[in-house]
């Protein structure tokens, strides 16, 4: 028997189809079967008459419950009360793996869905989701690709840190400490002096003791870093890799979208309008006149004035000339400032914070290393990455941005552990 998926067959419209999936809903009288059918393509209702069946295989069906996985023949029709618009009437049937009891109804706690979350993949909502994540990571290749960017993979082990001691996972490597990996950076800066441009979609690990919805320990980082470049670039390239993606995503996955309940119109604005690019003080005195805020020169944004700014506008902002002291210490000096950076954070709409963050690279060792002493940490740790500025150092600059962040504000969601098949998190690693 050939196989259509349940989108094929509504595409068809009318005639005999075979389908498979599983029972998504069900229901039934003495006489009918009411099954809605789920494949990864769509969902469609599927009656199982007695009186088309006979008696011995309807007696089969009245026990089938939801998630059994079957085959079905049958006649196909439209039906505007039906999922989808369209019903299967069936001719014959095969149960394949019998289900009892599935654990996961309509009303379930939070953490009862966490606990089940190998089985809660399987509802529309976060089918819905992971269809979108994977539109967004194809689209970040795409983008990336059609610049002229190599793929490039760093190290998950780690002698060193590079984002900030405090987050690091401490792994025994054969007796020895090592770290798993923050971000790519201090291992995609000597590449770049052979490929030029590279790119890398791969996961990076945080020890943040945060319980909050935005923060997970392992999540996937998109990272990317070019040669020759300059900060106004680099800007250019953010905002136009952001435009990509959500261009694909509404092109592609309305239909997701909208089983997500998200409103479209807070997402096309991106798409269709160029990003604000404020500094750091702009950033202060907007926040000191709009809401009051008073922020010392100095500190770094926290969520609560990230949010605010973000509610004054319907694209991500870019915001760029950090103070110094609040970034890696691999940023670039501001040419003529020396208490700012060449770095920049994307700020996305309706609260969901930081998307990228960014800088041009600090090409003097010795203000390398006068930064990792500031920091607390011994320049001899980093001799094979000062290498990168001996042997023909060229300006530099690249930026990270958190897939499940993106996924999250995209999506609409509440919470970043929906971003992700499997979220861990510091209080959850299983299953």
């Amino acid at each position: 028997m050939t196989f259509s998926s349940i989108a094929d067959a509504i595409k068809k419209g009318e005639g005999e189809v075979s389908i498979r999936g599983w029972a998504y809903r069900e229901r039934g009288s003495s006489k009918f079967k009411f099954i809605v059918l789920r494949d990864s393509s769509d969902i469609i209702q599927c009656v199982i008459k007695k009186e088309a069946v006979g008696e011995e295989q309807f007696a089969i069906a009245d026990k089938i419950q939801v998630e059994t996985s079957m085959e079905l023949k049958g006649k196909l029709r439209k039906d505007a009360r039906s999922p989808g618009g369209y019903e299967l009437e069936v001719s014959e049937f095969k149960v394949v793996g019998w289900s009892d009891k599935f654990p996961i109804n309509k009303d379930q706690s939070i953490e009862h869905l966490a606990d089940n979350r190998h089985l809660w993949l399987r509802s529309q909502r976060m089918t819905s989701i992971l269809k979108i994540r994977s539109t967004i990571f194809g689209a970040f290749h795409e983008f990336f690709r059609s610049k002229g960017f190599y793929e490039y993979q760093s190290p998950m082990f780690m002698g060193m840190q590079c984002e900030g001691g405090s987050t690091l996972f401490k792994v025994d490597y054969f007796g020895k400490p090592l770290y798993l990996a923050q971000t790519w950076q201090l291992h995609a800066e000597p590449a770049v002096l052979a490929l030029e441009k590279i790119y890398t979609l791969a996961p990076s690990f945080r020890a943040e003791k945060s319980k909050t919805s935005r923060h997970l320990t392992e999540y996937w980082h998109a990272e990317m870093e070019f040669a020759w470049g300059e900060f106004s670039e680099l800007q250019d390239y953010a905002e136009q890799m952001i435009k990509f993606i959500m261009h694909r995503v509404l092109i592609e996955r309305k239909k997701e979208l909208e089983i997500l309940e998200r409103d479209l119109s807070k997402l096309e604005p991106t798409v269709g309008k160029a990003f604000p690019r404020l500094t750091y003080t702009e950033v202060l005195k907007i926040l000191k006149e709009k809401f009051n805020l008073d922020i010392e020169w100095g500190k770094d944004l926290r969520t609560v004035e990230e949010d605010k700014l973000s509610e004054l506008y319907d694209t991500p902002i870019i915001v760029t000339d950090y103070p110094k002291k609040v970034k890696a210490f691999y940023m670039k000096e501001t040419p003529g400032d020396s208490k700012t950076v060449q770095g920049f954070d994307v700020i996305v709409p309706e609260h969901y914070g930081e998307l990228v963050g960014a800088s041009q690279r600090e090409e003097s060792i010795e203000k390398l290393k006068e930064n990792l002493l500031d920091q607390g940490e011994d320049p001899a740790d980093y001799e094979f990455y000062f290498d990168t500025r001996r042997y023909g150092s060229v300006p530099h600059a690249g930026f990270g941005m958190g897939m499940e962040r993106l996924i999250s504000w995209v999506c609409g969601l509440d919470n970043i552990k929906d971003a992700i098949a499997f979220p861990r998190t510091m209080l959850r690693f299983n299953p």
